[in-house]
């Protein structure tokens, strides 16, 4: 074999890899959008049904038993929110980090991202408390607060890293042309840095879109997002699979679809931040 033919094979090798391991992961979202069109009976047959005829009885009865608009609307809201909030805190904090680093700046960020070690619900009472006593239950300001706090370490340190291999020259020239630190932020580093911080916020929107645990312990009905309205089709008798389905695909389609065509800025974000 020579080597050229060797290079061929070892990229088939690769591709073919990568298609399964891509087809695996995406197995169970085709199943769940085909279930969502079968009856109750045959959602749960045994062997599963492979063929059937659809319908979309299911989805029909997602939208008359949920106000489907109002729960997409909350997450919306409680996403874009939540992260540019996030953003806000986020993008002084990483620029002061990585321009004028400090003794204990490493062992601050390390410390901030400990807190992510932290299981949810270990702190749900007292946020709980909390929440109830500065009357912010069931709210979307509620929900905003805490998905902040929550992707705040992330977001910091994946902007850490960009501002990091900035190169410190033009902010040095700014300085001599009289900048001061929020005109070093707003003229010099946030337009060098328009790519890594939309796809930070992309990665922080499908988080948050993407949170069950606290929506289903603040918001149980007037601020629920999507997250909680698939809840709502797990009762005491049992799961109602081709109605979860269908309600589960309604939630997941909006960032789905987003997600795919804003796939190039979340691997870049991936790839500078998280794993760097």
């Amino acid at each position: 074999m020579t080597l050229n033919q060797q290079r061929k094979f070892k990229t088939f090798l690769t591709g073919l890899f990568a298609w399964s391991v891509a087809l695996v992961l995406f197995f169970p979202i085709f199943w769940m959008f085909i279930t969502s069109f079968k009856t109750e009976l045959q959602a749960i047959s045994v062997p599963p049904a492979l063929f059937f005829e659809p319908t979309l009885e299911n989805y029909v009865e997602v939208q008359e038993r949920s106000d489907y608009v109002k729960h997409a609307l909350n997450s919306v809201i409680t996403s874009f929110g939540s992260t540019i909030l996030a953003l806000i805190i986020a993008i002084p904090a990483a620029y002061s980090m990585a321009f004028f680093p400090g003794k204990r700046t490493k062992d601050i960020l390390l410390w901030m991202l400990s807190t992510k070690m932290l299981p949810a619900v270990g702190v749900l009472m007292p946020i709980y408390l909390l929440s109830r006593d500065y009357g912010l239950l069931d709210t979307r300001a509620a929900l905003v607060i805490i998905f902040t706090l929550m992707n705040l370490p992330i977001i910091v340190w994946m902007l850490f890293s960009y501002f990091k291999d900035l190169p410190k020259e033009i902010l040095e020239a700014a300085r001599m042309d009289g900048a001061t630190p929020w005109d070093e932020i707003v003229k010099v580093v946030l337009p060098l840095s328009l790519g890594a911080i939309s796809s930070t916020a992309l990665l922080s929107i499908v988080l948050c879109w993407n949170e069950a645990f606290w929506s289903l312990n603040l918001t149980p009905s007037d601020a629920a997002p999507l997250t909680a309205m698939i809840a709502s089709y797990s009762s005491p008798e049992g799961l109602f699979w081709a109605k979860l389905s269908a309600a589960s695909t309604l939630a997941c389609a909006p960032i789905v679809i987003f997600g795919w065509f804003c796939q190039k800025q979340l691997v870049q974000g991936l790839t500078f931040g998280a794993v760097k």
